[in-house]
Formats: C-alpha cells, sequence, structure tokens
C-alpha cells in the first residue's frame, strides 16, 4: 500500500494504537484475489443448494403423500405424523447446529448438514415400514432445520457488508425454487414416478454441492474467533478486493473480539440486557415470518379451494402458481433487500398482506367461485404470495443472520432457526382446525390481523441494518443505539463519513 492508502486507514481508528500497527501490518501482506467474486458465487451456490433442498424436501410430501398412503395404509393421523415429523427435527437440527457451529467451524457445520440431507433422503426412499419413514423424515428434518440455522450464518460472515442482503437472501430464492420443483414433480410425475423415487432425488445435489464445500473458505469470524487475525486475514485475502476493505474488516473484528469477555459468550450472552433488542428483534419477525400464513398456503392452499369449490386439477395447478409467485418475488428481493433496507421492505410490503387477506376472507366468505369470483379468490391468494414473500420473509431469515454478536451468534441463530421451525410447526398443526372451527373467511382475517400485527412491531423494534457491518451492528447493540431512530441517524453519518473516505483515497 502506498502512503496515502496507510493515511486513509488511519483515519478508521477503532483499536488500540498497538493492535492498529499490527493489523495494518498483516494487511498490507495480505494479497487480495483477483477473481474473489467467484468464490463468494460459489458460496452462494451451496446457500442457494442447501435452500433448495430445504423446500424440495419440505414440498414434495403434497405430491408424494398419496403414494406412500396407499403403500403403507396410512390412517389421517399417520399421515399428519409423517407430514409434521420432519418439521420437529427441523426445530431439533436447528439447536442441535449451534453447538456443532462454534465447535467446528461453519463450514464444517454445512458439510455435515449436506451429508445429512443425502442420508435422510436415501433412507427415506428405502424405508421399509411407516416407523422407519418417519424416522427417517425427522433425520431429514435435522438437515432441513440445521441448514437454516448454519447456512445464512456462513454466508452473512464470509460476504462484504454492501452485498450481505443479496448473497444471504439466495438461501431464501432457493426454498422457492425447491418448492416449485416440488409442486411440479407431485403434479406432472405422480402417475409416473414412485414416491420413493421423488425423495431419493435430493440425494444428487446434497452429494454435488458437499463436494463443492470442501473448496470452500471459513468463516473468517469465526477463523479470527479461534485461530487470531493472521490465519482471518488468509481467509479474507479470499473473498476481499483490496488491502483497505481487510484492513477495516480485520479492525472491526479485532474490536469486538477486544471488548468481547465470556460473559457475552454463548447461552450466557443472550442472557446479557444489552443483547436483548437484538433477540427481540430477530425472534419476533421469525415468529411472523411463519404465522403471517404463506406457509399455510403453501401447504393446504389446494385443500381451500377443492374445499371451497375449485376442481382438483385447477386447485393443483394454483399451487403450482403460488409456488412460482413465491420464487420469483423472492427473487425480486433478493436483489431489493441491500438498496431498499430490511426495514423499510417489510413496511412497505406488510399493508399489502393485510389487504391481500381481507380481500381473500372476502371473496371465500362470499361463496362465488366461479367466473370472476374464482380470478378474484386465485388474484388475492397470489398478491397475498408475493407481498408477504416479497417483505417479511426475505427479511426474517437475513435478520437472524446478522443481527447477533459473534460470541452468541452460533447459538443466538440457533434459537432464531427454532423459532422458525416451531411457529411453522404451530401454523401446520393449527391451520385446518382453525378453518374447521370458524370458517375459511375468518381464518384468512385472523391472518390478516396477525400481519398487521408485525407491521406494528417492525415499525417499533426493528432497526435498519442495510449497509452496516457485523461488527457495527455489534457495537451498536453493546451501546444502547440498537433502535429504528438510532441507527438511521447513525447510518446518514457513516454515509457522509464512507463519502469523505472514498474523496481522500481518490484525491
Amino acid at each position: 500500500m502506498n502512503e496515502r492508502d496507510h493515511s486513509a486507514i488511519r483515519q478508521n481508528g477503532g483499536a488500540p494504537r498497538g493492535a492498529q500497527e499490527s493489523i495494518e501490518t498483516i494487511a498490507s501482506e495480505a494479497s487480495p484475489m483477483r477473481h474473489s467474486w467467484l468464490i463468494l458465487a460459489m458460496a452462494s451456490f451451496a446457500a442457494a443448494v442447501c435452500g433448495g433442498l430445504y423446500g424440495y424436501d419440505t414440498g414434495v410430501i403434497s405430491g408424494a403423500l398419496l403414494l406412500m398412503t396407499r403403500e403403507f395404509g396410512l390412517s389421517h393421523t399417520q399421515q399428519e405424523i409423517v407430514t409434521a415429523s420432519i418439521l420437529a427435527g427441523a426445530v431439533a437440527g436447528a439447536l442441535m447446529t449451534s453447538w456443532a457451529s462454534e465447535r467446528f467451524g461453519r463450514k464444517k457445520t454445512v458439510l455435515i448438514v449436506l451429508s445429512l440431507f443425502a442420508t435422510g433422503a436415501i433412507l427415506c426412499s428405502v424405508a421399509p415400514s411407516v416407523g422407519s419413514l418417519i424416522a427417517a423424515r425427522f433425520l431429514l428434518g435435522i438437515a432441513v432445520g440445521g441448514s437454516t440455522q448454519v447456512v445464512p450464518m456462513y454466508i452473512s460472515e464470509l460476504s462484504p457488508s454492501r452485498y450481505r442482503g443479496t448473497l444471504v437472501t439466495t438461501f431464501n430464492v432457493a426454498i422457492g425454487i425447491g418448492i416449485v420443483l416440488a409442486n411440479i414433480v407431485g403434479y406432472y410425475y405422480h402417475d409416473v414416478w414412485s414416491w420413493r423415487r421423488m425423495v431419493s432425488v435430493a440425494a444428487v445435489p446434497a452429494g454435488l454441492v458437499f463436494v463443492i464445500m470442501l473448496f470452500m473458505p471459513a468463516s473468517p469470524r469465526w477463523v479470527a474467533e479461534k485461530r487470531g487475525l493472521v490465519a482471518a486475514a488468509r481467509i479474507l485475502e479470499r473473498v476481499r478486493r483490496t488491502r483497505l476493505d481487510i484492513h477495516q474488516e480485520l479492525t472491526q473484528i479485532d474490536r469486538i473480539r477486544q471488548s468481547t469477555d465470556k460473559a457475552d459468550s454463548g447461552w450466557a450472552g443472550i442472557r446479557q440486557p444489552w443483547a436483548r433488542p437484538a433477540l427481540v428483534a430477530a425472534l419476533g419477525v421469525a415468529f411472523f415470518t411463519q404465522c403471517g400464513g404463506l406457509e399455510m398456503m403453501i401447504y393446504y392452499s389446494p385443500t381451500f379451494l377443492s374445499d371451497a369449490g375449485f376442481g382438483k386439477n385447477a386447485a393443483l395447478l394454483a399451487s403450482v402458481g403460488v409456488a412460482l409467485v413465491y420464487a420469483v418475488v423472492t427473487l425480486a428481493g433478493c436483489f431489493l433487500v441491500d438498496r431498499i433496507g430490511r426495514r423499510r421492505l417489510m413496511l412497505i410490503m406488510i399493508p399489502g398482506s393485510v389487504l391481500s387477506l381481507i380481500g381473500l376472507g372476502l371473496s371465500f366468505m362470499s361463496g362465488i367461485h366461479q367466473g370472476v369470483g374464482a380470478l378474484a379468490t386465485v388474484a388475492f391468494l397470489l398478491l397475498f404470495m408475493m407481498f408477504n414473500s416479497g417483505g417479511i420473509q426475505i427479511c426474517g431469515w437475513l435478520l437472524g443472520a446478522e443481527l447477533f454478536p459473534l460470541g452468541m451468534r452460533g447459538m443466538a441463530t440457533a434459537l432464531h432457526a427454532a423459532m422458525l421451525w416451531g411457529s411453522n410447526l404451530l401454523v401446520t398443526g393449527t391451520a385446518l382446525t382453525l378453518v374447521q372451527a370458524a370458517g375459511i373467511g375468518p381464518t384468512m382475517w385472523i391472518y390478516a390481523e396477525i400481519n398487521f400485527l408485525s407491521f406494528l412491531f417492525v415499525y417499533r423494534y426493528v432497526p435498519e441494518t442495510a449497509g452496516l457491518s457485523l461488527e457495527d451492528i455489534e457495537g451498536n447493540l453493546r451501546a444502547g443505539s440498537f433502535t429504528p431512530r438510532a441507527i438511521r441517524k447513525m447510518s446518514t453519518r457513516q454515509t457522509h463519513t464512507h463519502q469523505g473516505r472514498e474523496t481522500v483515497l481518490q484525491s
């Protein structure tokens, strides 16, 4: 680096003088890769496949369950257990992988999750009895839940802050693609493939990504915590473009390491009062992500439409449409979340979810499901999917990957994923009962109220985090300024400061 680079670096401050000089030496000796984008692209691809496996493995049951019932003679209760076993496994997997991600690292835990994906799919496909099928789907659920805990965290810690939202939300996009593929397989191959082939094909992409992950770097944050800054710099030079980027990131990481003690780590850290705002924001959004009704629509929209008078083919095609909207809108949100911001995107999209559910409830209550009435029902259904999947669904997973401080990140993201899956299990297990007790129209209005409450929650408790590094977010938590207004003011100041530094470097 030349003297101007050193001068710009010294303006960043944040670490003691001795540490600053040491970091400056480490950064000056780094050799950033010219093609660092390729590593990030491959890591995002791995995350996408994990998300796709999650979507496919949870969604394929809709087409496979009829064939399973025919082969094993499943009762109604057994069908519910077979369906829900993967969700129960996901709750367990989300909690179990927290220890592994801290003990062995994010990368190795992703490898474990991928091996469970492949093993679970194969065991499901050869299950000789109902009990073994349930056990195999529970194992597959451990992989599904584990992936939602560790994959977004791994990508979040590997990504530059300016691209973190886009790269992490590839996981969400892939979930939608996986659900679409599962619906297509269930609709078009129902009479061609056996259910065993339907579930076994998921082992192939899991094996492919396992091989790819062997060549991926570890998380620089985890490496810095366990092996020191020099080892972290070796990771960063593979995924950052300039020495200045490496220096700035090492300075932030070291500042957080110096301020973290045992009381702030693990489960003890989660109980610290200063970390509570992040826990409230992330877990609250996670709860509303699932309880807002989107998972209910994915699992049960054919049932709702059939009960309302739609034909079987029309109901199944509408289900494919629901999955397609989820995938396309999530993809669009992936490119917008860093530009618009997490908080703003949710506040823009949630009111659309509320109005769509009110309209859907009115449409169901009208009892007119032919001609214009049928078009209105499907239109409101697809509009709800658009507003919900393009807003809180994207941010719900992303916030869990970026809000928590490093010392407690493994445990906190496990709680976040468990909240997501526990809420999913709650909705899946009560949706049909609620419809039978209250009616399908009033049920839509109940979910509209839940979405309205999510708007109030986001407005009150969720600050904007777009453009902030993970260390910036932790610094706000420790300073007691993790509020929508305080972070908004700080972001404005950082923008002006960043522009000033760019001017210095370009002069």
